[in-house]
């Protein structure tokens, strides 16, 4: 048989993360774009919808979100109905999510971040993986790359993510190789 190499190559944003207008530092292209309810934006139909379900109205959600739209209210007002190619909906394990917590980041914060479970899946279903824009600034602060926030660090005090330790993680498997790094601006 003839050995067939092929490569493929996947392009996580997450959340409400934008391409237009940051295309310099994070391309034009994304093949999976990961979100759950209250984050929801709408997307091209070559785009793949990974949703992380936080609840069982997320699941609910996803469903109206794509045909009826009669979900309009999960704890905040969400999308009702989004743009998404149906035939590309993947629902994130409650079973990974609860690995992740728990093997990863050992019980730290509350939940994992949407950046860190998408890291984490990429870890286990890519060969390689190249992050970017991933981390704190040079203050220590976590924020969006889209977003003007100067309470970026906030977020640390309220225990939902505990954003250090992911980070530490992360550039743990960045120097056993097991990532590439790339700092942003």
């Amino acid at each position: 048989f003839e050995k067939i190499n092929r490569v493929t190559l996947l392009f996580f944003l997450m959340n409400q993360a934008p391409t237009d207008g940051f295309e310099e530092d994070v391309g034009t292209r994304t093949t999976h774009h990961v979100m759950y309810p209250e984050s929801a934006i709408d997307l091209d139909n070559t785009t793949s919808l990974v949703l992380i379900p936080f609840k069982v109205l997320d699941l609910q959600w996803i469903i109206s979100a794509l045909t009826t739209g009669t979900i309009k209210h999960t704890y905040l007002p969400v999308m009702p109905r989004i743009k998404a190619n149906k035939d590309k909906v993947l629902i994130y394990s409650p079973t990974f999510f609860k690995y992740v917590h728990e093997s990863w980041l050992e019980g730290h914060g509350r939940y994992p971040s949407t950046g860190f479970l998408s890291l984490l899946l990429a870890l286990h279903i890519c060969d390689q993986v190249s992050v970017f824009g991933f981390g704190a600034d040079q203050y220590g602060n976590w924020h969006h790359y889209w977003e003007e926030n100067h309470l970026a660090g906030a977020f640390r005090h309220t225990g939902v993510h505990d954003g250090d330790y992911e980070y530490n993680v992360t550039l743990l498997l960045a120097d056993k190789h097991k990532i590439r790094m790339f700092s942003g601006r």
